[in-house]
């Protein structure tokens, strides 16, 4: 192992990493659990609102994590990241500790609104730090720790939900202060390397970056919208359409998880491998679209078993093909910017995507979300298979030594 190689793996396996990686876990843990679970049960049963309220509360909280994720990135470049999470993980429990005074629409989405300010920083710190050396072994490692936190919030929100509302809130609140307490350790200065080019400057890079990727931008933005959707309409849809305890719906998302976390490291290998994302996008969202169109006939719940194992499974085949064709168009030096700048790109589709899927399941019925968002991702797995991606390769720029490699797609 060369010099190098063995400080990046001290630095990747070191204190520092296992600091970030608890403070990634509780992150993701506590927005699993209030997005996916808690807001729309709590907004619907406890405060009595309609699901299109629902929608865009959670659409506000999207768009706080998604609008701000250009300005962290900026701000990562040049300030602390401890300062930069530290604020964000305040002013997210500032808003979860809101939830129970918030009797009104208005305040309901002004608190969702401000839990999602804190999600995104530490995603970013961590992409900050990937090494292209070893990016298949680090990106495993945070995608692996992204999605049991992920997956985990939602599990134990569903089995204490089934008891009791306040309990759910107060794990929130705790696992939040707890993320905040942690991130008070992380050590302060700003990343080296990065360079100080003016932000006009750097925001024409980005620009040419963004016209190379034209093609791109619908995928990015419809594939976002389609899983959106759906957000907030799954703890009803389980619930009263598919008949499901919160134990069994948990164990949906248990199996979901587990088959996406261990698909993939062998999917990205065998993706880097062959070297060819086309296939994986293409099969990835047909798969998507299959399963979504089964699980909408309301299947039995054995079947919606080996339905969530495959949609775990295409997530797992779609996730390190997206991941790797967005690498090569990450300025080295603006690392912070760049992803913020292509992570607010996606973002766009998480922030329609429960407003249509509300105001869909309010004025036709919760299945119908299930049913288009399945057609959507028919329609972006079509889409693949007309993109020109070898013609599109030649404007890309090789991945470069030490630079990031994925976003969450």
């Amino acid at each position: 192992m060369t010099g190098t190689a063995a400080v990046n793996r001290n630095r990747w396996f070191g204190a520092e990493m296992i600091l970030f990686s608890a403070i990634l876990f509780l992150v993701e843990f506590i927005r699993g659990a209030g997005v996916i679970s808690f807001l729309p049960v709590y907004g619907e049963k406890t405060l009595g609102l309609s699901l299109d309220i629902i929608g865009v509360a959670v659409t506000a909280h999207y768009i706080t994590d998604t609008v701000l994720k250009l300005v962290i990135g900026y701000l990562l470049d040049r300030m602390s990241a401890r300062f930069v999470v530290q604020a964000g993980l305040l002013l997210t429990t500032l808003g979860i500790a809101l939830l129970p005074y918030a009797t009104t629409a208005w305040l309901f989405i002004t608190a969702s609104a401000l839990f999602g300010i804190g999600i995104s920083p530490i995603w970013i710190v961590c992409l900050t730090r990937v090494s292209e050396d070893r990016r298949a072994t680090q990106m495993g490692y945070l995608y692996t720790i992204w999605f049991v936190g992920l997956g985990a919030g939602p599990i134990a929100a569903n089995l204490l939900l089934d008891y009791s509302r306040k309990w759910t809130f107060m794990l929130l609140l705790a696992m939040s202060v707890a993320a905040l307490a942690l991130s008070l350790l992380m050590h302060g200065g700003r990343a080296h390397g990065v360079s100080q080019m003016p932000l006009g400057q750097q925001l024409v890079v980005l620009r040419d970056k963004l016209r190379q990727m034209r093609l791109l931008l619908p995928g990015m933005i419809l594939q976002t919208t389609g899983a959106s959707m759906l957000v907030p309409i799954l703890p009803s849809f389980a619930s009263d359409k598919l008949g499901l305890t919160g134990a069994q719906y948990s164990l949906l998302l248990v199996v979901g998880g587990a088959c996406t976390v261990g698909g993939l490291m062998p999917l990205g290998r065998l993706s880097d491998r062959i070297g060819g994302k086309k296939w994986f996008l293409v099969i990835g969202f047909a798969c998507f679209a299959l399963t979504l169109y089964s699980l909408a006939w309301a299947p039995s719940f054995s079947k919606c078993l080996l339905l969530a194992g495959a949609l775990g499974l295409s997530y797992a085949a779609v996730l390190p093909a997206w991941n790797a064709l967005l690498a090569s168009y990450v300025p080295p030096k603006q690392q912070g910017l760049g992803w913020g700048l292509f992570s607010t790109v996606e973002g766009i589709g998480v922030m329609i995507g429960p407003i249509v899927g509300g105001v869909i399941a309010s004025r036709i019925g919760v299945p119908s979300v299930v049913w288009y968002s399945a057609v959507l991702f028919g329609l972006i797995g079509l889409f693949y298979l007309w993109f020109p991606f070898r013609s599109f390769a030649e404007h890309a720029e090789p991945p470069r030594s030490g630079g990031n490699s994925h976003t969450k797609g």
